[in-house]
């Protein structure tokens, strides 16, 4: 690496250094660098990339640039394909020509970011939404295919939100679905994602289990924490839940599968909880609408 590349007009950058790739991932995994510069030494390396386990973890969050000597296109093509910003020739690796490229990967990436979290959030409860979590999935289902590992998809049907909106309006059913966000979310391990994929639905995402039955026993807990009583504008409303689950691999290996199964199933299966009808007589006042629950 040029030592004067943090003197040129795209820094400054500060830069650490990892001897291997196995040492990068390590460093990912502590993290997430602006960009990753992998500098490789041959054909053969650059061919090797493509199933560096760490590659879909780097090009999730950092502009990942690499260089190797003498690239070719289809080379060049795989690995954008993959999330790679840039490709260069070692030839070319003067700090001026570097600096500019790893600048302006920095910047397309934080645009990308940007871009994908004003279009991911369900805006109701501020939790990802179906789009950002097939993503999300499917960056996590390429890493398990290299290094397999079980993981479930729970989804969580609820039924009362429209009879709440429609006795108290638009805004406190909001409220509801918000609260069962939040609820969902301290009940769970800050590695497990939560999305809401419908108006009347969540997806839990259990990144790792442990065994299969797991997925079952978390699926239930769920169900049951959001079957209790929340408080909206200062009266209490209930929710039916149903719960459907899909595990990988058992179920499937690609996140629409996946979804699918676990929609299907929340679908047809009975619901937990005990519905109470909402009445417009329950309108409190607008102070008390979050008096029980944060706001994710």
């Amino acid at each position: 690496m040029p030592a004067d590349l943090a003197a040129t007009p795209y820094g400054p950058f500060a830069v650490s250094v990892c001897e291997s790739l196995a040492a990068a991932a390590e460093q990912l995994g502590l993290a997430p660098p602006d960009a990753v510069l992998l500098q490789l030494d041959d054909a053969a390396a650059l061919a090797a990339l493509a199933s560096w386990p760490a590659l879909t973890h780097a090009v999730l969050d950092a502009a990942v640039v690499v260089t190797a000597p003498a690239p070719d296109a289809a080379a060049t093509l795989a690995l954008l394909a993959l999330g790679v910003q840039d490709l260069l020739p070692a030839e070319e690796l003067q700090a001026a020509t570097l600096a500019r490229v790893l600048r302006l990967a920095i910047e397309r990436k934080r645009i990308e970011l940007v871009a994908r979290k004003a279009w991911a959030i369900d805006l109701s409860t501020g939790l990802p939404n179906r789009a950002q979590l097939l993503e999300h999935m499917g960056h996590l289902l390429a890493l398990r295919e290299r290094e397999p590992a079980p993981m479930a998809l729970i989804v969580l049907r609820v039924s009362g939100l429209g009879a709440v909106g429609a006795a108290m309006g638009s805004e406190a059913a909001n409220v509801l679905r918000r609260k069962a966000a939040v609820r969902l979310r301290a009940a769970l391990r800050a590695s497990d994602v939560v999305a809401a994929i419908g108006a009347d639905a969540y997806a839990v995402l259990l990144a790792w289990i442990d065994a299969p039955t797991d997925g079952e026993r978390v699926a239930a807990k769920l169900a049951h924490a959001l079957a209790r009583p929340f408080k909206v504008a200062g009266r209490e409303q209930t929710l039916v839940v149903s719960q459907g689950l899909a595990s990988y691999p058992e179920h499937g290996r690609e996140a629409d599968a996946l979804l699918r199964r676990a929609l299907a199933q929340a679908s047809a299966s009975a619901g937990v909880g005990q519905m109470r009808p909402a009445r417009a007589a329950d309108r409190g006042l607008a102070a008390a609408a979050n008096d029980d629950e944060a706001k994710p």
